[in-house]
């Protein structure tokens, strides 16, 4: 693979390109990593940016309607907005649907949007593992927004604000849990909830939500990166197009607030600085999955289901070949 070319070919924004270019990144083997890490170093060059928006929420909540809904509100004005959503894999089998252009068959069709569904594979947090550099793959080929769709799972993805500049979270009206919203977690990391399906019978219902939310918001800490009023609650219908604008000013106040007051750059070194550690992390434990580590740790873990030696100790003899003392 020309590496020098498909990142011509990227820049120019040409979309088959950046496909190629998001498969390359997400290839575990070795020569593709190498090439991967060419490939982003020749684009980090030309320091293009966009707004990266991390949303979530649970199942039928409504993330794809929203995202079409939401997405081609963004290219009727003229911005190109890449999607990338994550589908969680099968913890048996491994596979994924990877169904989101199916659900999303308006926004696929329009000229300025970009949609690449991936697995989350074995990944926590409900992104995938290389999540950030597809959306660095989609700045480089002049997106104005990346919207990154985590794979649903509720309290526990809160890894997509270290990729996101803004997070929404995504409610659906009556759901049992407005009480929930005094706990920490994902409400943390929110910076506007969404309260969707505010429409026909659930109207009511979506307007109680929103304000129980709003409640609970009050109740947590204030975040220096939030002006007055930040974060908030607000109601909207994917379905009938309702409140997307108003959600789509905020999230635009609320950029320009944080970029003005040093936040925004503070942020984005902050997040480097966290995909530099993981980095770390994951290539530790790649050494401890080749077949002479798989080996000796086979072996001690025999030792240990047998009484002969301690978790700790067989832990601390598995790293010792790396030199890594253990805590």
């Amino acid at each position: 693979m020309d590496i020098a070319e498909l990142s011509t070919k990227i820049l120019s924004s040409d979309r088959r390109a950046l496909a190629r270019a998001i498969t390359l990144v997400e290839s575990g083997r070795a020569d593709h990593r190498a090439q991967a890490t060419e490939l982003l170093d020749l684009l980090a060059r030309h320091k293009r940016q966009a707004l990266r928006i991390g949303l979530s929420g649970t199942p039928g909540v409504g993330k794809s309607t929203f995202i079409e809904s939401f997405g081609l509100m963004l290219t009727a004005q003229g911005l190109r907005v890449a999607v990338l959503a994550v589908d969680p894999s099968s913890a048996r089998s491994g596979g994924s649907i990877l169904g989101d252009k199916t659900r999303m068959e308006r926004l696929s069709r329009d000229p300025n949007a970009f949609i690449r569904p991936s697995p989350s594979q074995t990944n926590l947090g409900g992104v995938a593992r290389r999540s950030r550099e597809a959306v660095a793959l989609c700045e480089a080929a002049g997106y104005d927004v990346v919207l990154i769709e985590t794979v649903g799972v509720g309290q526990s993805e809160t890894v997509v604000s270290e990729i996101s500049d803004l997070f929404l979270l995504l409610l659906a009206p009556a759901g049992g849990d407005e009480l929930q919203g005094v706990k920490r977690g994902i409400m943390e990391i929110a910076d506007v909830i969404l309260v969707n399906k505010a429409d026909g019978e659930l109207k009511s219902a979506a307007s109680r939500t929103c304000a129980d939310y709003s409640g609970a918001l009050r109740l947590l800490r204030k975040r220096p990166q939030d002006p007055a009023g930040f974060p908030k609650a607000l109601m909207v219908s994917a379905l009938e197009d309702q409140g997307l604008s108003i959600a789509w000013d905020e999230l635009q106040q609320l950029d320009a607030w944080r970029r003005e007051h040093g936040h925004w750059q503070q942020r984005r070194a902050e997040q480097a600085q966290y995909w530099f550690h993981e980095e770390l992390r994951q290539a530790v434990l790649s050494q401890l999955s080749t077949a002479e580590a798989q080996s000796e740790i086979n072996q001690l873990a025999l030792q240990v289901a047998s009484g002969e030696v301690s978790s700790v100790k067989a832990a601390g003899l598995a790293l010792a070949r790396l030199n890594i003392t253990t805590g």
